[in-house]
């Protein structure tokens, strides 16, 4: 059955990495639904965010070639109750008074207000930036952007993996 996983990868930060990430996942004719990089609290490492829709077999087979790169440090995957998850979304509308009780409703952040438009800002679950993307179209919506997910463990157990890999394999990340 499928269903939605949260894959992090963990790796140095190396020219050409995800583009073989993301060939794994071409091969395996699984659509990546979004893709997020960042730096991580250690250093050095960077941490992709990558969410996919599959079944659990797909994903576990996905992952272990993931650690296969030479470049990748650690992946973990992850289901939606093991996380933590957000997404930030822009809108620009046209400026109205109509706008300001939906700004409320949502609890929407106002990033510019121009003479005819405004830039919003959403910061939720995708249902969340979708729901208000629906809300704001009759009003005037004039363009729209996404965020990738970003996530966090609700456990310690990937820092503590993590943290452990690093130590015995590269003493510069022993304390991070």
């Amino acid at each position: 059955m499928e269903k939605e996983y949260i894959i992090t990868i963990f790796s140095e930060n190396k020219v050409g990495l995800l583009n073989q990430v993301t060939t794994i996942f071409t091969c395996r004719n699984i659509n990546i639904e979004s893709v997020t990089a960042s730096e991580s609290a250690i250093s050095g490492i960077h941490r992709y965010t990558i969410v996919v829709h599959t079944d659990q077999e797909k994903i576990e087979k996905v992952v272990k070639q993931i650690e296969k790169k030479v470049d990748v440090l650690k992946a973990y995957v992850y289901t939606l109750d093991q996380v933590v998850q957000q997404e930030i979304a822009m809108y620009r509308v046209r400026r109205s008074a109509s706008i300001e009780h939906i700004v409320r409703k949502f609890n929407v952040r106002v990033l510019e207000v121009g003479e005819d438009y405004m830039v919003l800002e959403k910061t939720g679950h995708a249902s969340e930036t979708r729901e208000l993307f629906e809300n704001l179209k009759p009003h005037g919506l004039l363009q729209f952007v996404r965020s990738g997910v970003v996530s966090l463990p609700k456990s310690d157990a990937e820092r503590e993996d993590l943290h452990h890999y690093l130590s015995l394999h590269d003493p510069q990340y022993g304390n991070y």
